[in-house]
């Protein structure tokens, strides 16, 4: 079992940058699959980012590749997400994800069997 805790939310204005991260514990030993993804006020939940464990490669929506970047620190088992450039359409509660396996560029909703609380990210 996996545990996803988010932090870093806030508001920040248009053009600005703002951090968020992932605090996971539980069963992380095997090849995971971690990611991000979002939902805004009366839209579907949208994957934006993923990361594997093992390697670290990545895979981004086109609606954030280039404003936004997806890491991993394995000593403080975080992933954390960069934002930069924010835009008012990138407000959304932001949630950490993950699953066991490969990403395969998956950023499908039930694709990831874990997930944390969220945490609210407002850009004016």
């Amino acid at each position: 079992h996996v545990q996803l805790v988010e932090s870093g939310g806030g508001s920040v204005q248009a053009g600005g940058s703002l951090r968020l991260s992932c605090a996971v514990s539980g069963n992380t030993v095997s090849s995971y699959c971690m990611g991000w993804f979002r939902q805004a006020p009366g839209k579907e939940r949208e994957g934006i980012a993923l990361i594997h464990r093992d390697g670290g490669n990545t895979y981004y929506a086109d609606s954030v590749k280039g404003r936004f970047t997806i890491s991993q620190e394995h000593a403080k088992s975080t992933v954390s997400l960069q934002m930069s450039s924010l835009k008012p359409e990138d407000t959304a509660m932001y949630y950490c994800v993950a699953t066991p396996g490969w990403c395969n560029r998956r950023l499908e909703t039930h694709a990831f069997d874990y997930w944390g609380e969220g945490t609210q990210v407002t850009v004016s």
